[in-house]
């Protein structure tokens, strides 16, 4: 239908959960979201400075009209729940980490002391630290909040990105990958950095954290041992943690290993946390995912299914119910409305 025939969009009336990109308005929803996410989410450091950078730098992002190739954007989306008007949780999407500022990670790798004439043969693991991810398209920022960690709200919220991903893959690295939290306790304290603070530093995991999240990580080059660690060196406790993930993050972790994100051996130098990685084609969500004609109905009780509009700057995505029949996707008028669309509109599914 040509634009200047449509008809007006319909408005969501009752509430439904939607994803859509962040503005100015959310600052006080990110910034208690940060607050709840406590220590170790160093992506959602509590500084007003910093987060409203982060949104204003994500407008500038979604603003873009046409990107060739991946660069410094940031992508913040939130999921609001449309009846109440309030923010559920936050998600993001670096589209190439490392390009300006250094992007550290430590390597576990692998030497071997051999002496054939005392027979004696050690393999023993490293820690080397480096910028390998350098380029890569990061997930990050996944937080739902409390009264919302219920149902598949917490799956849609990290699903939705590769969406996004699939839908405008231009803009992002074939490589994708996403740092997990690592191990630390209701204080804050990590176990792996505490041996690291003990010969290295003389600063404490939420600190050196909070640097991090701010933007500060002149101190990692500065301080960080620059040779290879022997893992064998560390204390148990460190040893015992690395590539371990917190407790609350294990769900994350197991739905991105569903995706098909892997663990290749990087660790986070702070907490040890694991990273894990993947080739964006090569993704469930992405293979899976179609482009689908809309015809606004009442749609038949089907699978639950991702469902996103092709718009960039005015983006939406929600999970929901729906039926399809050959090339056409039948969605409910609240959910259309939800997701701005109407009748003839193409939008990208994949099942949920």
């Amino acid at each position: 239908m040509p634009k200047a025939q449509r008809t007006p969009r319909m408005q969501a009336s009752e509430g439904q959960l939607v994803i859509r990109p962040i503005r100015e308005s959310d600052y006080d929803a990110l910034y208690q979201c940060a607050v709840e996410s406590g220590h170790g989410f160093t992506s959602l450091p509590v500084d007003e400075g910093l987060l409203r950078t982060r949104i204003a730098r994500a407008q500038q992002a979604f603003a873009l009209p046409q990107v060739t190739q991946p660069g410094e954007e940031g992508y913040l989306f939130v999921m609001e729940d449309t009846a109440k008007g309030e923010i559920a949780g936050v998600a993001g999407i670096e589209a190439a980490v490392g390009l300006s500022d250094a992007f550290y990670h430590y390597h576990l790798g692998k030497v071997v002391h051999h002496s054939p004439k005392h027979n004696v043969y050690n393999a023993l693991q490293t820690l080397t630290l480096c910028n390998d991810y350098t380029g890569a398209t990061e997930l990050c920022t996944l937080f739902v909040r409390e009264p919302y960690r219920f149902g598949r709200n917490g799956r849609a919220m990290s699903k939705f990105r590769l969406l996004f991903l699939a839908q405008f893959s231009q803009r992002f690295s074939p490589r994708v990958f996403a740092e997990m939290r690592g191990v630390s306790d209701e204080n804050g304290r990590s176990p792996f950095w505490a041996w690291l603070e003990k010969h290295f530093f003389t600063m404490d995991f939420p600190r050196a954290d909070y640097l991090t999240g701010i933007g500060d990580k002149t101190f990692v080059a500065e301080l960080m041992p620059r040779f290879p660690i022997y893992v064998n060196m560390l204390d148990k406790s460190a040893q015992d943690v690395i590539g371990k993930v917190h407790q609350n993050t294990l769900p994350a972790l197991k739905l991105l290993q569903s995706e098909g994100l892997r663990f290749r051996d990087y660790i986070d130098i702070f907490d040890a946390g694991p990273t894990v990685e993947g080739d964006l084609k090569q993704l469930k969500t992405v293979r899976n995912s179609r482009l689908m004609r809309v015809q606004v109905g009442t749609p038949e009780v089907s699978e639950s299914y991702l469902v996103c509009n092709l718009d960039v700057q005015q983006f939406r995505a929600c999970h929901t119910q729906l039926n399809c029949q050959g090339d056409d996707v039948i969605l409910d008028p609240r959910v259309a409305a939800a997701l701005n669309v109407q009748s003839g509109d193409q939008v990208r599914i994949a099942p949920l």
